[in-house]
Order: structure tokens, then C-alpha cells, then sequence
């Protein structure tokens, strides 16, 4: 049998997501590694190969499976509208976070079968059960479509993270050369835990796990890093660095079997601050780049959000980053409540931090989230194309052109001219019109968002 998987392309009225970084489709990889070997099993990555029709045509599966965040939704549906153009009998299969939240968003006549949560062998179920031509409604975690209604499905079970195989990365063998964050370029991507045990009311990642915080044994993932050829390595966790004497073992195991990486990981800032010790280990073993929520500058903001750590944690954070030469991906959030006096007190703020890179998203009501919850019924959109971090949801306190005019100047000022020559300097001389060409892309769309309203 044969078994297409595919990432989607982000919407082309979203602004950032493919136009800024590219992950692995570590999801699809696993999904991909589950299923056995006797089928033929292909991943067709859209971000970087623009033309479904002819991988249905040369290949002719006869299941297709693709997965998608909240932005995604439209794309998705449209993608699997085509598929069953192209062959009606083909057996159609979305999965993903926005299935795992919102199922019934995917009530239409071309998707069979929706998967919640962990998919790797609720996939491999629906495979089987699809050769032996049997039903799939007794599939715990797999939801039926049928008739514009969908069904209900029996939770699966929490499983190990080390009960997965290994992802099956050679199925993305021709994309991997583009696969990157930045200057990280090519970048594998490894998952070492999932979830998270503090409860953000703009993160539904801890609802995914049922609030568990789940790990792999660092043994286990040794022996991944041993197969990834990459020499930068993303670690796709929700919260990578929590468990601090597990990932001390980790960076012990490391060293210990003589693996040189490039390291790219998720830190909490009062982590980083309440723990030095740690990251110095790590910087010893080949951390390059952490990804840092600052969120905001004062702490009434974090407050808001849940966030459970203090701006003196921000400070201490960064500066820990700085002395140990480890770059800081410092990232914040825009509220649509913010005036001139707030965009000024964080642009003021970054320069204060003397950071290199700074990422700035506005505050989204993503579905599953406390914050959706809260202010879904103030949102001005529910077109999901928007949902991309960059289009407001809610109602602005300044005018919109002011707001996306000051978002503008966020990028163009809170970092300055010295500090992103230091950062230019990270790339290869050859990708540098490129890049400048990318980031004036993103600057027109950002200084014209106010016009999709």
C-alpha cells in the first residue's frame, strides 16, 4: 500500500511562519516510522515543493495524510478537496494539534477519518485496519467522519515518549539542506520531552498531555543524535530544560559518547536564571542558541498570562546567556491593548538587554487555551488564516495603521544597528541578499497588515 504524508504551506495572506524558519516535519517523520516497512511510505513537504498534483499523479496513494497548526485549517482542507478530486477513493487522514482542539472543525465530506493526539500508532492502526478492510470506529483516538457529522472517539492512553521508534528522517532526505531557524542552517530538529508543568492561559501545550510533563531517558536520546548528520540540532520540546538533573545526564551522555552538535533549545527565563550552573555545562557541549519567552516587561503582563516568572527573572536570564557567549532568541508578546507609551517601553527595553534577535508576536486567542475561552467573544476574526501570531484577533486600543506602524518600529529599533551587524555576521556571506530581501518582504507585509482588516 501506498502512504502519502504531507506538511502544508502556510496561507498566502499569513505573514512569517515558511518565510521566516522551516523546521524538520519531525511529526510526519514519526508517523512515517510506525508504519511497517512491507508499505511505501513518502513525505511531501509543500513549504519547499509547490505541486500536490504531480506528487498524487507519480506516486498514486492510496492514503494521504496531513497535519497542521490552527493557520493551517484552510490550507488543509482545500489540500484534501483536491485529493479527493483527484481519486475519490482515496482514504483521507488529518491529524495535528488543531485536530487534537478542535475536531469538528474538519467536519467536511473530504476527510474520513480525524486523529486526536499522538498519532504514531493510532496511524498504524488505521493502516492496518485498512488493508483487512475494516472499520476504524473502535480506533481509540480516531474520530469517524461521516455523513457531515463526526463521531466520537475513546482518549488513548498516555503513551512513553521512548515507546516511539525513531523518526524516519531519510524520508526527507532532498529537503533537508533547507530545513532551518536563522542562521541555523541545515537544522535537524529531535523531540526530548513533551508538555510542560506550568500553565500559561495563551498555551494549550500542558492541555495536550493532560498537564503531564513527559520525558525521554537521556540514553535513548544519545543514541538519536547519534544518526542525525546535522551539525545544528533544534529541540523540538514544549520546555526543554525543566528537569535539570536529566538534562545534567544528558550533556554527561553527551560528551561522553563524543557528539558534536550545535544546539538550539527552549528555556524558560526563571529556569535559566535559578539554574547558571546548567547552561554553562551545556554551552561546554555545543549550546549555541536559546529560545527564551520573555513575554514582557512588566510583570502585571506576565501576570496576566500566567507565566509564573518575574522580569528580574528576564534580566538575570539574558545576562547569564551573554556572559556565556550562548545567543539569546528572545521572544515577546504585543498586547492589542498596548499604547505608544508601551511599544516605546519595549523597544527601550530590548536595547536596555542589548539583544541580537528579538521576536515579537501579538497575543492570540489560539482555540484550546484559557485565553480563547476568555475573549472569544471579542474577537474581530475567526478566519483561521489570520491566526498566524502577526494579525491582531482583537480590537487594538490605537488605530490599526498606528499599531502595525509601531509593530514596525519594534523590528526596525529594539535591536540596534551594532547588534544586528553582530547578528548578520552569523550568516555566510552568499545568503545575505537573500535574507535582506526576505526581511523587506516581511517589512512591507507587516506596515500593510492594517489593510486585511
Amino acid at each position: 500500500m501506498k502512504i502519502l504524508l504531507i506538511e502544508p504551506p502556510k496561507p498566502s495572506s499569513s505573514i512569517g511562519g515558511d518565510d521566516v524558519f522551516i523546521f524538520e516535519p519531525l511529526a510526519l517523520e514519526y508517523i512515517a516510522a510506525g508504519v511497517s516497512s512491507e508499505h511505501e511510505v513518502r513525505i511531501l513537504d509543500l513549504r519547499l515543493e509547490n505541486d500536490l498534483n504531480k506528487a498524487l499523479l507519480d506516486f498514486q496513494p492510496d492514503i494521504v495524510g496531513i497535519t497542521g497548526y490552527t493557520v493551517h485549517v484552510n490550507v488543509v482542507k482545500k489540500l484534501f478537496e483536491e485529493i479527493k478530486h483527484w481519486n475519490q477513493n482515496t482514504l483521507t487522514v488529518v491529524g495535528g494539534h488543531h485536530a487534537t482542539v478542535l475536531p469538528e472543525d474538519f467536519n467536511t465530506p473530504n476527510i474520513d477519518l480525524i486523529v486526536i493526539g499522538d498519532g504514531v500508532f493510532a496511524f498504524q492502526e488505521i493502516v492496518k485496519r485498512y488493508e483487512r478492510e475494516e472499520t476504524f470506529g473502535e480506533i481509540p483516538g480516531v474520530v469517524v467522519v461521516k455523513e457531515n457529522r463526526i463521531g466520537a472517539t475513546e482518549k488513548r492512553p498516555t503513551i512513553e515518549l521512548d515507546d516511539f521508534p525513531f523518526p524516519e528522517r531519510s524520508l526527507t532526505k532532498k529537503y533537508r539542506k533547507d530545513y532551518y531557524s536563522e542562521w541555523m542552517k541545515p537544522l535537524a530538529s529531535i523531540c526530548t520531552s513533551k508538555g510542560c508543568p506550568f500553565r500559561c492561559k495563551f498555551c494549550t501545550l500542558w492541555k495536550l498531555t493532560g498537564g503531564q510533563y513527559l520525558k525521554r531517558e537521556p540514553e535513548r536520546i544519545v543514541q538519536e543524535l547519534a544518526t542525525i548528520e546535522e551539525e545544528n540540532v533544534f529541540f523540538a520540546d514544549d520546555e526543554s530544560m525543566i528537569d535539570v538533573p536529566r538534562m545534567r545526564r544528558l550533556a554527561d551522555l553527551i560528551k561522553e559518547a563524543g557528539i558534536k552538535k550545535n544546539y538550539f533549545v527552549y528555556a524558560r527565563s526563571d529556569t535559566i536564571s535559578k539554574n547558571p550552573e546548567l547552561f554553562k555545562v551545556w554551552e561546554k557541549i555545543g549550546l549555541k542558541r536559546v529560545f527564551v519567552g520573555l513575554e514582557f516587561v512588566q510583570d502585571d503582563d506576565l501576570s496576566y498570562i500566567q507565566k509564573k516568572s518575574s522580569s528580574e527573572d528576564n534580566d538575570r536570564a539574558v545576562q547569564i546567556l551573554h556572559d556565556l557567549g550562548v545567543d539569546v532568541y528572545a521572544s515577546f508578546i504585543i498586547r492589542p491593548e498596548f499604547t505608544l507609551e508601551d511599544f516605546s517601553l519595549l523597544r527601550k527595553y530590548c536595547r536596555k538587554l542589548n539583544l541580537t534577535f528579538a521576536s515579537f508576536a501579538v497575543l492570540t486567542p489560539l482555540p484550546g487555551t484559557e485565553l480563547y475561552e476568555e475573549l472569544k467573544d471579542q474577537m474581530v476574526t475567526q478566519n483561521y488564516d489570520y491566526f498566524d501570531f502577526i494579525h491582531t484577533l482583537l480590537p487594538t486600543e490605537l488605530p490599526l495603521k498606528s499599531f502595525y506602524r509601531e509593530y514596525y518600529k519594534l523590528y526596525q529599533q529594539g535591536i540596534s544597528p551594532k547588534q544586528q551587524l553582530v547578528f548578520l555576521r552569523k550568516y555566510p556571506l552568499k545568503e545575505l541578499p537573500h535574507l535582506l530581501l526576505k526581511g523587506q518582504k516581511f517589512y512591507r507585509q507587516l506596515l500593510a497588515a492594517y489593510k486585511d482588516y
